[in-house]
């Protein structure tokens, strides 16, 4: 066991010491090399980054499966990702895009359910499990998108703002969606808890998106002083992080909302060091969450003609209405703006894989519809950031000076 590499695969299917650590560095040594991979070949490090979950995962080699310890892994992964990316955004820029994000959201949300409704209809599914498919597709998966905009240098563009600002609202219009959905597969709506959960939701993000800038302003320097604690400020941040994410989920949405208004509470009161400290963790615990997204595929299912073109149609389906949907709301911005937010909106990751879990665990999805959505949450984020790269690069060729300046460090 401790001397030909082959034989230690076989602990993963056993208990002991060796199993945590093997399992990580598998994991985030494939993770790494694919991601060196896609670099070589001119595509985003994230591509690489998933398709080697896809490769490690019960599909390919069976290396290794979706566990309890990789999805915690996961989850800690995208959540300092998005806190991250809440460190390097102002929330005074994104309360100015506030009324574009808003549209963008609204019709990013209303176009993707009807047309993943109406496919699974078409297709011969009952109206609980059409209506849940169409919900999978309502929301985006911000992570992804925000990776790829930070590796580039793009996060100061008014469309990533845009894209930061409607992926936040999504996930409160996603939660609303969900709600109404699974009242709806148990033959009842309560509208006074839907009302309550909206408002609690949303007041809790325009809350701690408004005022929690000017409070950290005012509270880091004081607990910085009075603090004795080494990296006292590191410890404040991850202390607000988590406290957030804690509160986000008790509101009723993702974990990694709370995460990224973190980030922003902080932008403008943390130093070069928390930063550094954080890209470190970020460093670490990222290549879970994307590799922990491809570990998740079941390529088995496909095996089946019928279900395999029901994949391939639902996936086309999901990218063009977030496209065709987000960007309809941004057009306001000019076309060349609306093509990058409808582009940037595309991933479903995680996100519609939870929508999966939960028709699966109501009995609403059948165990084919289930696969067909994890399918398609993957390939959109797959499939995204090429299309983000080319939105922002090829789309932007400099004619002019004026180009030239607003692409400058873009690439």
């Amino acid at each position: 066991m401790h001397t030909h590499p082959i034989a230690l695969l076989s602990v993963f299917g056993q208990s002991g010491p060796i199993k945590l650590p093997l399992s990580m560095l598998i994991l985030f040594v494939s993770a790494k090399l694919m991601a060196e991979l896609a670099e070589r070949l001119n595509q985003p490090g994230i591509v690489g980054e998933i398709v080697a979950g896809v490769l490690i995962g019960p599909s390919v080699l069976n290396w290794l499966a979706p566990n309890e310890f990789l999805s915690a892994m996961s989850d800690l992964g995208a959540m300092f990702l998005l806190f991250r990316v809440g460190l390097e955004v102002k929330s005074s820029e994104l309360m100015r895009v506030g009324g574009t994000a808003t549209l963008v959201a609204c019709s990013g949300v209303v176009v993707p359910f009807i047309m993943g409704s109406a496919i699974l209809m078409i297709w011969g599914a009952g109206v609980s499990e059409s209506i849940f498919v169409g919900a999978s597709l309502v929301a985006t998966s911000v992570g992804i998108t925000a990776q790829v905009l930070s590796a580039k240098g793009l996060l100061d563009q008014v469309s990533s703002k845009v894209i930061l600002a409607a992926a936040v609202i999504d996930d409160v219009l996603g939660l609303l969606v969900l709600a109404v959905v699974s009242s709806l597969t148990h033959g009842k709506v309560n509208l006074l808890q839907l009302s309550l959960t909206a408002l609690l939701a949303a007041g809790f993000t325009v809350i701690v998106g408004r005022w929690g800038t000017h409070a950290m302003r005012r509270v880091a320097p004081h607990l910085e002083r009075n603090l004795r604690a080494a990296e006292s400020r590191f410890v404040l941040a991850v202390t607000l992080l988590f406290g957030l994410a804690v509160l986000a989920v008790f509101t009723g949405i993702a974990a990694i909302v709370g995460a990224f208004l973190a980030g922003l509470a902080l932008a403008e009161s943390a130093g070069s060091r928390e930063r550094d400290l954080a890209q470190g963790v970020s460093e670490l615990l990222v290549p879970f969450f994307l590799a922990g997204i491809g570990l998740r595929v079941d390529l088995s299912a496909f095996l089946n003609a019928s279900t395999a073109a029901l994949a391939l149609v639902l996936l086309l389906a999901a990218v063009v209405s977030k496209f065709i949907g987000c960007g309809l709301g941004a057009l306001g911005l000019g076309k060349l703006e609306a093509v990058r937010i409808g582009v940037g909106m595309i991933p479903r990751g995680e996100v519609g894989m939870i929508v999966a879990q939960i028709g699966l665990a109501f009995g609403v999805l059948s165990r084919n519809s289930y696969s067909v959505v994890v399918f398609m949450s993957v390939a959109t984020t797959l499939v995204a950031p090429p299309l983000i790269k080319v939105a922002y690069q090829k789309l932007l060729r400099p004619e002019s000076v004026e180009i030239q300046d607003e692409v400058v460090g873009v690439g």
